[in-house]
């Protein structure tokens, strides 16, 4: 059953989010207008305020949720990011080019990867800090979470894995991912509680394996095309050939921009259901049971929206991914209030501001 404190939970379910486009539409509208006004420095304080919203219309158990962060906080994190960050820029922008035109090409080179590494280890190091931030400022029943982790080792984990990757293809990424997962939510807790995260591969190799797959079927399938249109076109069906060949053409297109990012997004949807089941928290377990159609659903909406309302509707993408995830999760377990104690971990002063740099999410 859903989780449960003693009472059960209104209409059975442990979480639910209660907000609608209506209500938030001023929240929106206000959002965009100040984004705008103030050329967009005001978006870090539009994000405090979505999130002030999103966050106390997500009920859980018996009380909703609270976001304590501020605009002011984003901010500086920002800020934070963009000092450390510019000087990779300028070296990177003035060095590289000064080595090259000296003739130092192998220099030149090891700069570039060097640069490359840093990026990947400070992308790392940005999911972790995003979710350690918005954990410490997620409070329910005034108790919020954290991690005592400040993230730099994870920053690492993360830059070896992807090394692993690339130098497989990707192949080995399925369980590459799913050691990151369980070494970011494992530093992890909300209170006195413990984050626990065994999320493993299995199952999940095939969905990957399609990804490479089936591009590889469509060469195949386009070379027997091919050989088949050759011997028309040497029946003199000149005309039929050039027809098949703009059919195989359109047909590789498909496969490209269509079949390839549907598997990928089919493998994620799998790889979130089983990652939640895998995480606990106490005596509380999870379940995410989106589907890829429904994935589909809400990226194919959030485009459409914003097609139609000319851009505005991108100011809704937030509450819709927000809404999205939380309609599909499902906690079960007890937890005993009485038994909850504030966290102690730190809480860290400056924001997500490396994730904002990196466009990665605290998930």
């Amino acid at each position: 059953m859903d989780a449960h404190t003693g009472a059960a939970a209104e209409d059975g379910r442990a979480i639910r989010f209660t907000g609608n486009w209506r209500e938030y539409l001023p929240i929106a509208v206000t959002n965009l207008l100040l984004i705008i006004c103030t050329l967009g420095i005001y978006r870090f304080w539009a994000a405090a305020r979505q999130r002030r919203y999103l966050w106390s219309r997500t009920h859980v158990i018996d009380d909703s949720l609270e976001w304590t962060g501020t605009g002011k906080e984003m901010f500086i994190g920002f800020l934070i990011v963009m000092l450390v960050i510019a000087p990779f820029l300028l070296f990177f922008q003035f060095v590289f080019p000064a080595l090259i035109a000296r003739g130092m090409q192998a220099e030149a080179l090891g700069v570039l990867l060097l640069f490359y590494a840093a990026l990947v280890y400070l992308g790392g190091f940005a999911r972790f800090r995003a979710l350690r931030y918005r954990l410490s400022r997620s409070t329910w029943h005034g108790i919020r979470g954290g991690s005592d982790n400040p993230g730099w080792a994870y920053g690492r984990e993360y830059l070896g894995r992807v090394f692993l990757a690339a130098i497989t293809v990707w192949i080995a990424w399925p369980w590459l991912a799913t050691e990151l997962w369980n070494e970011r939510w494992n530093k992890m807790s909300f209170g006195p509680l413990e984050f626990d995260a065994r999320l493993d591969a299995e199952g999940l190799g095939w969905p990957w394996a399609l990804i490479y797959l089936v591009p590889l079927g469509a060469l195949v399938l386009g070379f027997l095309l091919l050989g088949a249109l050759g011997l028309l076109a040497s029946g003199h069906a000149n005309a039929v050939a050039s027809i098949g060949f703009g059919a195989i053409a359109v047909i590789l297109f498909l496969v490209a921009y269509l079949a390839i990012p549907l598997m990928t997004l089919n493998w994620y949807a799998k790889y979130y259901r089983k990652a939640a089941a895998a995480t606990s928290l106490g005596e509380l377990s999870f379940a995410f049971e989106a589907t890829t159609l429904q994935w589909l659903g809400l990226f194919l909406g959030n485009i459409g929206l914003a097609i139609i309302t000319l851009g505005f509707g991108m100011t809704y993408w937030g509450y819709r991914n927000w809404s999205f995830m939380v309609r599909h999760l499902r906690v079960y377990g007890t937890i005993d209030i009485g038994e909850l104690t504030q966290s102690t971990t730190h809480a860290p002063r400056e924001a997500e501001g490396f994730a904002d740099a990196f466009d990665v999410g605290a998930i």
